[in-house]
Formats: C-alpha cells, structure tokens, sequence
C-alpha cells in the first residue's frame, strides 16, 4: 500500500487509511482540510448549490486511473457540525471513492458503520434526507 498522506492531519490518518484498505485502494494521496463554519457554507453553495453550512464536503479528483500517481482529492470538514470528526473524515473519504448514499441502497453508510466500529467507535453519524 502506498498512501500519499502528507497533507491529512496525524489524528486522522488511521481514518482515511482504514477507510482506503476497506475499499480496495491501493495508492494514492488525498487531503483532508478543517475549516471553519464560513469556508464550507461558501463551498457548499458553491460546488452544491445549497446555502448552509454541513459537516463534510468531498471532492474527487481523477475519476479514472491514469500515468502517474492517483490523486483522489480533497475532503474538507468542519468540526462545528461534525457528530464525530473520524466518523466524517471516513464518510468524506469513502465519496472520493465514488460510494454515494444519496443513490445506493444503504451500500454506503453500511460499509461506513464497519470502519467505523473497526476503529473502535460507535457509528453516530446519520444522513438525513433534504426537506426542500
């Protein structure tokens, strides 16, 4: 395994490397950014559309392998919203991956409560469905 991690926080790593060997991913770097309430409103409205500040944003880089090495890209959190920050560094990660709760048929958030209880916490983390 070769995990580029020089730009996730140290409290973090066992995360995103736990989250990487559950999905197959063998190589690659990604960053994992904390920001304040402000940054991930304006990224949220940006990239989403949705004027509101949540607890993690993904955003995938190479979609399809390619030369040189696999950049998966970045996750951003914001801890204020956050019910457990390596609960949603693992879900930021597992998006990059190209899981999605919002179209599977719980495939995701399954496998996100087995790393989860892996690393020796309770899953907290629920996904809520917009009201519009």
């Amino acid at each position: 395994m070769s995990f580029d991690l020089e730009d996730v926080p140290a409290r973090f790593q066992p995360a995103v490397t736990a989250t990487l060997e559950a999905v197959g991913v063998s190589e690659g770097h990604l960053a994992v950014e904390v920001v304040e309430e402000d940054r991930i409103r304006q990224l949220n409205l940006e990239f989403r559309g949705k004027d509101k500040a949540t607890d993690v944003l993904s955003f995938p880089v190479d979609e399809e392998a390619g030369p040189g090495p696999v950049e998966l890209g970045d996750v951003v959190l914001c801890p204020d919203y956050c019910v457990n920050e390596i609960e949603a560094v693992v879900h930021g990660v597992l998006h990059l991956c190209g899981y999605d709760h919002e179209t599977d048929q719980g495939e995701m958030l399954d496998l996100q409560d087995r790393i989860v209880s892996g690393l020796g916490l309770e899953p907290r983390m629920t996904v809520e469905a917009e009201v519009e």
